[in-house]
């Protein structure tokens, strides 16, 4: 079995997240103005059920940007038209875009490709064919579904995002290790965030070919404290401590597209 063996993936939506710095002082002397330009941009953004969804973040800290928009989407034409929509309008007069992260959410199925691996060679019309039964069973699960089709969590107010990758130094090469050591390393990294399920809803995004870094993760909880807690704790797994490079961190707190005004003063 060739240990370079690539773990198959299930994807679903595409994710584009946003980041952008305000000009204040711009907006004072305007009033309201953009927060209703602001809100009526995210109504025009609402998307048919099982389309997606897109929604405002007010940053915490973020190097100078004060906004992460998140966005959603089952294709990526529709979210290049998402972001045609908000480059274009009325709102876009008072933001400069920082940073902008392209992905599409991922399950990996490395135990599976490990697992048939030991059964047939891989590459196989056998091997193929065990790939394509697990991923068809796998997709219709529930809990996968979730992944792949997130639905914005009630009651967690808090948001996190970074993007990632595997190291690829050459005595500390993820692409080097056999599928059986990636998937017993994977399946002890996610025994961490399982510790946490009700507390952090975590988003996986793949972003190889697609952007810089690798993945993007997006983390969703009801206290902020929990990110630090679950990022320290998988920091100490060897799938991070000795495989993983991280890019930097965008904190804050979600809240309705209806609350552009309250959020800048106006009641």
């Amino acid at each position: 079995m060739p240990s370079q063996l690539a773990p198959a993936t299930l994807e679903g939506w595409f994710a584009l997240h946003q980041m952008f710095s305000m000009d204040w002082a711009s907006v004072r002397e305007a009033g309201l103005a953009f927060a209703a330009d602001a809100e009526a941009l995210f109504a025009g953004l609402a998307a048919p059920a099982g389309e997606g969804w897109s929604e405002p973040v007010r940053l915490v800290g973020a190097g100078g940007a004060d906004w992460m928009f998140v966005h959603f989407r089952p294709s990526l034409e529709a979210l290049a038209e998402v972001q045609r929509v908000v480059a274009t309008s009325p709102a876009a007069r008072w933001l400069t875009l920082t940073f902008e992260y392209l992905s599409v959410t991922e399950a990996g199925l490395y135990h599976a490709t490990a697992d048939a691996a030991k059964e047939f060679e891989p590459g196989s019309e056998d091997f193929k064919r065990r790939i394509e039964e697990v991923s068809a069973a796998e997709a219709a699960s529930a809990h996968v579904r979730s992944r792949l089709y997130p639905q914005v969590p009630e009651g967690m107010r808090y948001v996190s995002f970074y993007p990632m990758s595997k190291r690829r130094a050459l005595d500390q090469n993820w692409y080097a290790l056999d599928v059986r050591e990636r998937s017993r390393l994977m399946r002890d990294h996610g025994m961490t965030g399982r510790r946490y399920a009700g507390k952090v809803f975590q988003v996986i995004t793949g972003s190889i070919g697609l952007d810089d870094w690798e993945w993007g993760v997006t983390l969703f909880a009801r206290d902020p404290l929990d990110f630090k807690r679950l990022v320290t704790e998988m920091r100490f797994d060897e799938a991070s401590a000795v495989y993983g490079e991280f890019g930097r961190f965008f904190t804050g707190i979600r809240f309705a597209p209806s609350d552009w005004g309250t959020l800048l003063g106006g009641g």
